[in-house]
C-alpha cells in the first residue's frame, strides 16, 4: 500500500516549525488573502486535514520570474513548505527528473489523478506557424497546455506572461503569443498578473484552492479580487502629494527629493490594479514606488505597448477625462481656496448667532 500523503501541517512539523509557527502562518495568509478572520479555523482545519494536491507547473514563453518570486519569499513557511509540499509533480524549472523521466512524471500525474490536479502555467503560448517557437519534449506549449488542462480541477495563469501575453505579445508579436486563456477557450483560468506577481498573492491563491476547495472570487478578468480588486493609486503614500497637485517633473529634483507623487515621470499608478502597495516585496520592506521608481502597469495588459515608462498619461483618471497632471495643481488650489471660503463665511455666520444669544 502506498504511504497516504502528508498534510501540509505535517510536512510544518517535519521541517521543525511548532503549532505556534503554522498557527501564525494562517493567520497571516488568510489577512493576505481577504479571507474574513471567520474563515480562519477553516484554513487552520484545511492545512491540518488535507493531503497536498498534485501541481503541474508549466513554463513556456517566460523568463522564470514568477518562480523565482515564489521561491524567494522571505515566509519561511512558504519558501520551505507550501512549494516543496503542494507536490511539484511537474515543473521543467526546478523538477531534478529529466528527458524520459521528467515526461513519465507528468503523465503519471496526469492520469493518475484526474479531476484532482492543479494546473499552473508560466509564459505565453505562441500560436503562429504551428506553435513551433515554444517546443518541449516534441511537443508545442499549445499541445502540452491543452493536453494537461484537460482533467485539472483547477487552471491558474502566473504572472503577466501567462494572463495576459506580456512582452511576447507585445506589437508586432512574431510569435503570435497568446495567454492561456484565449488557447484553452472554454476553460476557467485565473489570471494572476505581474512581473513577476508576489510570492505572497501566488501562495495565497493556492491556500484558498487548499482551504475552501474552490476557485477564489474573481473580478471581470479573472483576476483574484482578494488582490486586485484596488488600484495601486488608492492605497499609495505618495497619494496625497498628488491630490495636492505636487509632483516630482525628474528624477533629479528637489521634488523627487521630498517624495512627491511620480505620476508625471511616468507612474501608472492610478490605472494598475495590484496588491504592491499593501503587502509589498521581500517581506513587506519595499515595492517600486516606494523605492523611487514610478510603477510601469505591470498587472495590465498590453502594459508593454503603453509606453514610453517614464511619460506620464494624457490625463488623469478622477478629474476629468480632458484633465492632465498639470492642471491638477490649479484645480486642487482653486478647490481649496473655495473651501477657505466657504469656512470663512461658515464660521462668521455662527459667531453672530452665538452673539445675538448673549
Amino acid at each position: 500500500m502506498p504511504d497516504k500523503p502528508q498534510t501540509l501541517y505535517e510536512q510544518v512539523l517535519a521541517k521543525g516549525y511548532s503549532r505556534r509557527d503554522f498557527l501564525r502562518f494562517c493567520s497571516y495568509i488568510t489577512a493576505a488573502t481577504g479571507i474574513h478572520a471567520s474563515g480562519l479555523n477553516k484554513v487552520i482545519r484545511a492545512l491540518e486535514t488535507k493531503p497536498r494536491p498534485p501541481v503541474v507547473w508549466l513554463h513556456f514563453q517566460e523568463c522564470t520570474c514568477c518562480s523565482e518570486s515564489f521561491i524567494r519569499t522571505n515566509h519561511p513557511i512558504i519558501a520551505d513548505v507550501v512549494l516543496d509540499k503542494i507536490s511539484l509533480d511537474y515543473t521543467e524549472t526546478l523538477q531534478a527528473a529529466a528527458g524520459v523521466q521528467a515526461e513519465e512524471a507528468l503523465r503519471n500525474t496526469i492520469e493518475k489523478y484526474p479531476g484532482e490536479y492543479i494546473l499552473t502555467v508560466e509564459g505565453a503560448i505562441p500560436t503562429n506557424d504551428g506553435g513551433v517557437y515554444c517546443t518541449i519534449a516534441g511537443k508545442t506549449a499549445l499541445q502540452h497546455v491543452t493536453e494537461v488542462a484537460k482533467n485539472a480541477k483547477a487552471i491558474i495563469a502566473w504572472g503577466s506572461c501567462a494572463s495576459n501575453g506580456c512582452i511576447q505579445a507585445a506589437n508586432p508579436n512574431p510569435t503570435g503569443a497568446k495567454p492561456v486563456y484565449k488557447v484553452l477557450g472554454n476553460k476557467t483560468v485565473v489570471n494572476v498578473p505581474g512581473c513577476p506577481p508576489i510570492a505572497e498573492v501566488m501562495a495565497g491563491v493556492i491556500v484558498n484552492l487548499l482551504a475552501f476547495d474552490r476557485l477564489p472570487q474573481m473580478d471581470a478578468l479573472n483576476r483574484p479580487k482578494s488582490f486586485y480588486a484596488k488600484r495601486i493609486h488608492d492605497s499609495c503614500f505618495r497619494r496625497p502629494y498628488y491630490d495636492a497637485g505636487l509632483f516630482v517633473n525628474s528624477f533629479d529634483d528637489d521634488a523627487a527629493r521630498k517624495g512627491y507623487c511620480l505620476y508625471k515621470v511616468g507612474c501608472r499608478g492610478p490605472v494598475t490594479y495590484n496588491a504592491c502597495g499593501i503587502i509589498r516585496w521581500n517581506n513587506g520592506v519595499s515595492y517600486p514606488i516606494q523605492s523611487g521608481h514610478p510603477c510601469i502597469g505591470c498587472s495590465e495588459a498590453n502594459f508593454w505597448d503603453n509606453g514610453p515608462f517614464y511619460s506620464h498619461l494624457t490625463h488623469v483618471p478622477g478629474f476629468g477625462i480632458e484633465t492632465t497632471a498639470d492642471k491638477i495643481g490649479e484645480i486642487v488650489g482653486i478647490g481649496t481656496l473655495a473651501g477657505v471660503a466657504a469656512h470663512a463665511i461658515s464660521t462668521n455666520i455662527r459667531k453672530r448667532r452665538l452673539i445675538k444669544h448673549l
